[in-house]
């Protein structure tokens, strides 16, 4: 069976790829080898069953230089906080790559949303946004 690959310490190694070939300075290198934020919460929704469902969530805000961060909201179950900062990370790139004022910040959330209802899933989204 092939080992799972670690999305965070991937993106570390682009990282550490582009850092040499522009001559990064350490010091933003260090900078941006570290996400400025992460959250990880616990979200209680209440399920059309009436019984009580906890969901893991992340919120991560990889680097707010350039402006306030951006970055959607991933729902899937096998997602983690490590996946999370990994896309948080491309998200910083992106904005900067295409130069418009934002930072990286991407959202996860360990669910199937096929598996939720219309009404479930709001309920989640809404505990999530809280």
């Amino acid at each position: 069976m092939a080992e799972k690959l670690n999305p965070w310490l991937n993106a570390l190694k682009q990282l550490d790829k582009a850092a040499k070939a522009i001559n990064l300075d350490p010091g933003y290198h260090q900078i941006l080898a570290h996400p400025k934020r992460v959250l990880e919460v616990g979200l209680p929704v209440k399920m059309d069953d009436g019984s009580i469902k906890v969901f893991m969530g992340w919120r991560v805000h990889h680097n707010d230089a350039r402006g306030p961060c951006k970055g959607g909201i991933k729902y899937h179950p096998n997602t983690d906080m490590d996946e999370v900062k990994a896309l948080a990370m491309l998200m910083t790139w992106k904005t900067a790559v295409v130069d418009i004022p934002y930072g990286g910040a991407k959202g996860g959330v360990r669910v199937d949303p096929t598996k939720l209802s219309k009404a479930e899933l709001e309920r989640l989204t809404r505990r999530y946004a809280y």
